[in-house]
């Protein structure tokens, strides 16, 4: 059996913790379209499994090829994390990020 990361696809809806937004989940959704802050709530993606619950802050974003990554801290446990940017983002979010003006 092999071991790594394994995705769990899971569709659910939630309110953004830091800014009240209503999120519909897509199944791949893990973070606030439009503040793009996340919760840390999973250690393998979609599994739910991590007992911390902290908010992730997004700290950065790198351009990889022709996708661009998003970069989180767990303000509660430091954990850190990188997902990739939903075409559904905000995009004056994901400039503001790019610029260190968040």
């Amino acid at each position: 059996m092999r071991k790594g990361k394994r995705f769990k696809k899971k569709i659910e809806d939630f309110v953004c913790e830091n800014c009240g937004s209503d999120v519909k989940g897509n199944g791949f959704t893990d973070h606030c379209l439009k503040c793009l802050w996340s919760k840390h709530v999973d250690v393998n993606p979609g599994d739910r499994s991590a007992n911390c619950g902290g908010l992730m802050e997004p700290v950065g974003v790198k351009k990889e090829g022709e996708k661009y990554i998003i970069y989180y801290n767990c303000l509660a446990c430091g954990h850190k994390h990188r997902v990739k940017k939903a075409k559904e983002d905000s995009v004056e979010e994901v400039i503001k990020l790019s610029t260190g003006k968040l």
